[in-house]
């Protein structure tokens, strides 16, 4: 089962290797200054989408997501940890948890990841290892220690998580209405994969329940994900979710092909800088 871990942003720009064919381009908006991106902590709740298509083999689906991203002066830091019950058909439950933790340099180019998914408490999928860059928008290399000692190469204008959430939010910011990109964030030990990713809208600022979301834009947008190793044309995951422009995901609802998830903010707290 694949988990999402796309939820933090660094900083505001395009990323280099982005071709005028990837980018549908609109007028753009008035130009205003970029946002910083909110170090913080959130809780989500999970429940199963009522939404077509979901569930087909599962009863019910329920429980957490928490994520935290945290400015360490040289990188962001940071861990999500989700834990989900499902229930078959047959009314069998498999509980499923999963720990990723990240450190991304924030000029780009270095990347270290760590991530344990447990099914009903036995390891199901492990990785670990880092990954850096030669430049930006260049082509780099994936050392993995996990699940075994083995190396990838990852082709120019790969970004890594963070600041593919960056492209995406400024790429609403200018008008953008689809980018295509390839990732590469640690999950699963194929290296990188191509991600396609729908803007749908650009909301100008309302009220919310919390106050430093309440002043900012928002963005909704829908990222398919895809095996490039395979070259199959049916997405591997699929999540949408409303961006805040200073990082903060609200609003998901994940789609991992045998039925769907809803994922709704419930706590949201702004974390200091620690260097």
């Amino acid at each position: 089962m694949r988990f999402p871990a796309r939820l933090a942003a660094v900083c505001l720009l395009i990323a280099p290797g982005v071709t005028a064919g990837q980018l549908l381009a609109a007028p753009p908006p008035p130009a205003h200054p970029p946002v910083p991106l909110a170090a913080h902590r959130a809780l989500y709740e999970l429940t199963l989408s009522s939404s077509p298509g979901s569930g087909r083999q599962i009863a019910s689906a329920h429980g957490t997501m928490g994520y935290e991203v945290v400015d360490v002066c040289d990188g962001w830091a940071t861990r999500q940890r989700l834990q989900m019950t499902i229930t078959n058909a047959d009314g069998q439950d498999t509980d499923m948890d999963s720990d990723y933790a990240t450190w991304e340099s924030k000029d780009g180019l270095n990347f270290r990841f760590h991530m344990v998914q447990k099914s009903d408490g036995a390891i199901t999928n492990q990785t670990d290892g880092g990954a850096h860059l030669t430049k930006v928008g260049g082509p780099g290399e994936v050392q993995y220690k996990l699940p075994k000692d083995t190396k990838a190469d990852l082709p120019a204008g790969t970004l890594f998580p963070m600041m593919h959430t960056l492209t995406l939010i400024n790429a609403a910011r200018e008008g953008k209405k689809f980018i295509a990109l390839p990732l590469f964030d640690g999950t699963d030990d194929d290296g990188f994969e191509d991600s396609a990713v729908a803007i749908i809208d650009q909301k100008p600022p309302f009220p919310t329940k919390y106050a430093f979301l309440s002043p900012l834009a928002s963005t909704r947008v829908r990222i398919a994900f895809f095996d490039h190793a395979t070259g199959s044309q049916t997405p591997s995951y699929e999540v949408a979710m409303r961006y805040w422009e200073n990082g903060v995901a609200d609003d998901m609802l994940m789609d991992f092909g045998d039925f769907v998830m809803n994922a709704k903010l419930t706590e949201l707290t702004p974390l200091p800088k620690r260097c």
